[in-house]
């Protein structure tokens, strides 16, 4: 039931964020399709830890705006790599190991490659992934495994 008002809650503020309307009306009508979707996911029986993982909710909180400053950090690395005289751009693909325990924290892995500008995911297998990155560095960087750290001490704090 945690997962069900946590659902509801994210999707009642995101409704609120976007809509830009606060009417009785409006907001009723809002709260009414909120209540719906989150019956439908209840009967559907997909409300559970890993598709609303609400246990995550603080350490990902530290996550995000570090995660956020990498991809700042890799959209400038890009950018100067296409706008460089005599692009810099070497393409390679390289394999890489994952030390997160659940299929939830391999696939928020995975994620934050792919969000990373010049790295995607291309296929995972049991905590190896497979990853094409712009530029051999890039994949350097990867390999050093910060994120994997980062990833995997927000997991394990269950």
């Amino acid at each position: 039931m945690r997962h069900a008002i946590s659902l509801g809650l994210t999707l009642f503020g995101g409704w609120l964020l976007l809509s830009g309307h606060y009417s009785v009306l409006i907001t009723s009508l809002g709260v009414i399709s909120v209540v719906l979707c989150v019956f439908i996911v209840l009967r559907m029986e997909t409300c559970d830890h890993e598709t609303h993982p609400v246990h995550l909710t603080k350490r990902a909180l530290t996550y995000w705006p570090w995660l956020f400053v990498e991809i700042v950090k890799a959209n400038i690395d890009v950018a100067k790599r296409v706008f460089s005289v005599g692009p810099k751009i070497s393409p390679a693909v390289l394999t890489v190991k994952s030390s997160q325990k659940s299929e939830l924290g391999q696939v928020i892995y995975a994620n934050s490659i792919t969000l990373t500008p010049g790295t995607t995911t291309m296929d995972m297998d049991h905590g190896i992934f497979i990853v094409h990155t712009i530029a051999k560095e890039v994949g350097d960087d990867l390999l050093k495994g910060e994120m994997d750290r980062r990833v995997t001490q927000m997991e394990e704090n269950d």
